[in-house]
């Protein structure tokens, strides 16, 4: 039986860094914020509905229509996106356009990533 503690021990052993090292407080604090931005099913899913489709601009009325949350629901989520840096923002013609900035997530992913 200890045997098998040790071994369940060393096993565990090999996985105890994140992917970007130690976080200086600094750090941490800004991916926490970054963290408690997307820990929202709507964000979530006005996310998904954009990398969907390839990380490709869309509207507030197309992502409105295909979600199904009412316009002041998705201006909110998408405004808080945006503010955390997760979104860009534009304006075509009368549209507000929201497009993913792909770079952002990829560092996210270094941050949970364990070597």
């Amino acid at each position: 039986m200890k045997d098998s503690v040790a071994t369940t021990a060393d096993a565990g052993s090999d996985c105890c860094s994140l992917g970007s090292g130690l976080l200086s407080a600094d750090d941490a604090t800004r991916y926490a914020a970054l963290f408690k931005v997307l820990a929202d099913p709507g964000r979530l899913q006005l996310l998904s509905w954009l990398a969907e489709e390839g990380c490709e601009p869309m509207s507030v009325s197309e992502l409105t229509q295909r979600s199904g949350l009412s316009q002041p629901t998705v201006s909110h989520h998408l405004k808080k996106l945006t503010e955390a840096g997760l979104l860009e923002k534009s304006r075509l013609g009368r549209s507000v356009i929201h497009q993913v900035r792909p770079e952002l997530f990829a560092e996210l992913r270094t941050v949970l990533q364990m070597d």
